[in-house]
């Protein structure tokens, strides 16, 4: 794993969401959860489009077979809840790649597979209804929008049972950074309240109101 992925790996998703927010980058993927809980990613985004079908019906998963290993696979559903575009087949090919997880504004499908395969996913919700006859893909590693927020290919995907943040591979650097020292003052907060202090003191004395504040 690359550097700067290692040590995002080690970072809380909501330290990352008040780094991102002192650079004035959104970076929340609203409404997406864990498929199955404890699991975490941190992997560059390869970007799925879909649309829906027309007098032309196009494939929902051939593009599996060029996700790199340790990649995120990013779906822009638009945000159907009334069909899916991930499923059981899917995840087992995914496991086998070494796919680091995927994240999709909408829905998956076959649970107990992805229990059964412990395989990292976030999503909106689940449904039964498949994609298939209903949305197509229409382009690969492209930017596409995830609740609102530009993914471009080859950004960094975080994720964990809080939720999912996009980092812009030209912000990853200084957010780290600023993510590390919010979590090195949040344990000092902790350390000085179990020593005595009272949590209004020691947030004072760690500036904790302002660590997210916008830079200028």
């Amino acid at each position: 794993m690359e550097a700067i992925l290692e040590r995002l790996s080690k970072l809380d998703v909501a330290s990352v969401s008040d780094a991102m927010d002192k650079l004035g980058i959104p970076c929340g993927l609203l409404g997406l959860h864990p498929v199955v809980p404890g699991k975490h990613i941190c992997g560059r985004a390869f970007t799925v489009h879909y649309v829906p079908n027309g007098v032309v019906k196009g494939n929902v998963g051939d593009f599996l077979d060029d996700v790199k290993p340790g990649e995120v696979v990013v779906i822009d559903n638009g945000g159907r809840l009334h069909c899916t575009v991930w499923g059981d087949i899917m995840t087992y090919v995914a496991t086998k790649n070494g796919v680091a997880g995927t994240i999709i504004d909408g829905v998956c499908r076959d649970v107990p597979g992805i229990q059964e395969n412990g395989y990292a996913i976030f999503t909106k919700s689940t449904y039964m209804v498949t994609g298939k006859d209903r949305v197509t893909v229409d382009f690969v590693n492209k930017p596409v929008s995830i609740s609102g927020v530009q993914v471009c290919p080859g950004d960094i995907i975080l994720a964990d049972d809080t939720g999912a943040v996009c980092i812009p591979d030209s912000a990853a650097e200084r957010a780290c950074e600023i993510a590390e020292g919010i979590e090195a003052a949040e344990q000092k907060i902790i350390a000085a309240v179990k020593g005595g202090s009272t949590p209004k003191e020691a947030r004072a004395k760690l500036g904790y109101h302002s660590l997210q504040t916008k830079e200028d």
